[in-house]
């Protein structure tokens, strides 16, 4: 086991183990509440990913640190974050500072993101003869796929095959030269070419000659009863608590959503000791008229296929049920944890189940907010219900010197990412002159066989997983669409009734979407009921426009120099 650490939070000892995040240490030890909002309402760990702001603590004496961020590296003192809580006087200010006055760094190929995609196009960029930087906002590469272990490993769960073959392509790209920087928050993005970022503290400038966004994607929202309770988080947050650092989100556990994560995890929290209740799919259960679908995945890729039964496998070894056709519906806290109503999609039939956790997954949206803010063209996908972004078969966008790539650009999972960022790495290479040899050639070729492979799994896959969209009718007047602002279905009704039509309008009556997470989870729930309500398309300029920064940056550290 890895070395033990001991922190105190609210002034009792918990002890937590070297490298793991504060979220995962304080989950351990059954603390889920956080935080308390305006309302003071409790809050904890969501999204498990930066991404929702929910988990913020006070770390020595420092407000508003995200626990799911904060690695544990020595003793720390914690507390619970409290809106609008006294900031501690400061003895002096920063002094100005002036633009020209910030690190700017030029790398000849900038790749933002550390995923599977990014690593691959940073390496066939750097064989291709690129120097090549990697920034990433995480503490360590591998994004959400290739999450690697934080804390040493115990005995009976040391890495698995996708821990290795993450740390496998990690090692490649440092070992070709490949500069990877963690922990730098990539927050702006401007013509030509230049963006803004924060790491260790300070603000950094980034002029690349070419910039290769991948960027990825975080799960959408299931705004419904009780959903933004202590205890309830996204399938990707309990996974990062399971394979990077070895903790469960809780001894009694629900997973609900729709797509194959949720058998992953059910496997990996089962394997961990957890007692999964049920897996709970949204879309209808496999018959025989899917046989087809099948047979094109197993086609397409067989390995997958493997993964997928033998995650069912493991589910039946647990125990665990496997319910289909319904959604939650709601959640409540109860004195033993979280009452959680299941309900058919139809509505008919209603179940309760009694747990610690629950885990939903119902599919994710893109992490596209930089490719916006450049001006990067995107088409509306009505069948998954997502922005696409605009790019040529070398990942070009319409914006000159960038190219994207993976989830961020319209979801394809990470096999198809992998083969897509050796085109767009060798492509944006090319652009900048250089000229790939012979054995990158028959890489190439293969990545293009690959692409299309996993392209025909993915569009058998998701016909597969067929369900119906999140509907307003799971709600009430007093549930939060914005987790931030706490704004309630019934004030966006309210707001509808005063004729307001349009998003920004909302917004300004409502300040939906105007906090931490900038609008991710409620932006594309409110867009869609603008859409049916008055029977008009969506499309890259509904919802909420573009801003800098893209991301929450203090204002201590646009003022730091070093």
């Amino acid at each position: 086991m890895s070395s033990e650490i001991q922190i105190t939070f609210e002034g009792e000892t918990v002890p937590a183990r070297k490298g793991e995040s504060l979220a995962a240490s304080l989950a351990a030890h059954g603390i889920q509440a956080f935080r308390t909002t305006r309302c003071e309402a409790e809050r904890g760990l969501f999204c498990g990913m930066g991404v929702c702001q929910d988990c913020l603590v006070e770390v020595d004496g420092k407000p508003n640190q995200r626990a799911c961020m904060t690695k544990v590296d020595g003793p720390l003192v914690v507390r619970r974050e409290a809106h609008a809580r006294p900031l501690a006087p400061v003895d002096a200010g920063q002094p100005p500072i002036t633009i020209g006055e910030v690190e700017v760094m030029e790398p000849e190929v900038l790749v933002i993101g550390a995923g599977p995609g990014g690593l691959s196009a940073a390496i066939a960029a750097r064989r291709a003869g690129a120097e090549v930087l990697v920034v990433d906002e995480r503490g360590q590469p591998g994004g959400q796929y290739f999450k690697q272990l934080s804390v040493e490993a115990p005995a009976d769960a040391p890495p698995d095959a996708q821990h290795r073959e993450g740390a496998a392509l990690i090692e490649e790209a440092r070992q070709l030269g490949v500069v990877i920087r963690s922990g730098v928050t990539v927050w702006g993005a401007f013509e030509p070419n230049e963006f803004a970022a924060t790491a260790e503290g300070r603000t950094l400038r980034l002029l690349p000659k070419a910039a290769i966004i991948a960027t990825g994607a975080y799960e959408r929202g299931w705004p419904v009863p009780g959903w933004t309770l202590p205890g309830v988080m996204t399938t990707g947050a309990a996974q990062t608590l399971w394979r990077t650092a070895r903790r469960l989100p809780g001894k009694r556990v629900l997973i609900a959503g729709n797509g194959p994560l949720n058998l992953q995890l059910a496997a990996e929290l089962i394997a961990g000791g957890a007692e999964v209740v049920a897996v709970v799919e949204s879309a209808p259960k496999p018959g025989a008229a899917h046989a087809g679908l099948i047979a094109r995945m197993a086609l397409a890729a067989p390995q997958l296929i493997r993964d997928g039964l033998r995650y069912h496998a493991a589910r039946r070894s647990g125990r665990a049920a496997m319910i289909h056709g319904m959604v939650v519906a709601g959640i409540e806290k109860t004195a033993a944890g979280l009452s959680v109503c299941l309900r058919s999609q139809d509505g008919a039939a209603e179940q309760r189940r009694e747990v610690d956790a629950l885990c939903l997954g119902y599919g994710f949206e893109p992490s596209n907010e930089l490719l916006r803010a450049l001006g990067c063209g995107h088409d509306y996908d009505p069948v998954r219900r997502q922005l696409v972004t605009r790019r040529n078969g070398d990942g070009l966008t319409d914006i000159a010197g960038i190219y994207a790539l993976g989830d961020c650009t319209g979801l394809g999972g990470a096999r198809a990412a992998l083969a897509e960022g050796i085109i767009v790495g060798v492509a944006a290479a090319r652009a900048l002159g250089h000229r790939p040899d012979v054995g990158l050639a028959g890489r190439l070729a293969r990545a293009g066989t690959d692409l299309a492979r996993h392209r025909r799994f993915q569009r058998a896959l998701w016909s597969l997983y067929a369900a119906p969209a999140y509907s307003v009718k799971l709600a009430t007047p007093e549930t939060l669409l914005c987790r931030c602002e706490e704004v309630t279905f019934g004030q966006i009704e309210e707001a509808l009734s005063e004729e307001m039509r349009m998003m920004g309008a909302i917004k300004r009556r409502t300040r939906v979407g105007m906090g931490r997470c900038q609008g991710r989870y409620c932006a594309p729930v409110l867009d869609a009921l603008l859409a049916e309500r008055y029977g008009r398309p969506r499309d890259e300029f509904t919802g909420f426009a573009p801003r800098v920064p893209v991301k929450p940056v203090a204002i201590e550290d646009l003022a730091r120099l070093g």
